[in-house]
């Protein structure tokens, strides 16, 4: 069972958290809210994006690179996995 699936509902309360707070910059750019507040709520979706790309990453460092019963092949190949999708990322 992969993490993704173990903290399924955690990620995916996360993420309707997520789409609640880019509503709600929609809803302040059609009511010409000032820049100040749309940026402030813009930062904080980054923010909260970064931590569910974090608690995503963490777990898979856990569960498919350190995990003790993993062959050196799978530490490998989930190793390379992770670095590419953080290097997509960071770009």
């Amino acid at each position: 069972m992969t993490h993704t699936i173990r903290e399924k509902q955690k990620l995916i309360n996360r993420v309707r958290r997520l789409r609640g707070q880019m509503e709600a910059v929609e809803r302040m750019l059609e009511e010409e809210k000032g820049c100040a507040e749309v940026m402030q709520v813009i930062a904080g979706i980054r923010g909260a994006v970064n931590g569910l790309m974090a608690e995503v990453v963490e777990d898979h460092i856990h569960m498919h690179v350190a995990a003790a019963e993993l062959s050196q092949k799978d530490r490998e190949e989930a190793a390379a996995e992770l670095v590419d999708v953080v290097r997509a990322y960071l770009k």
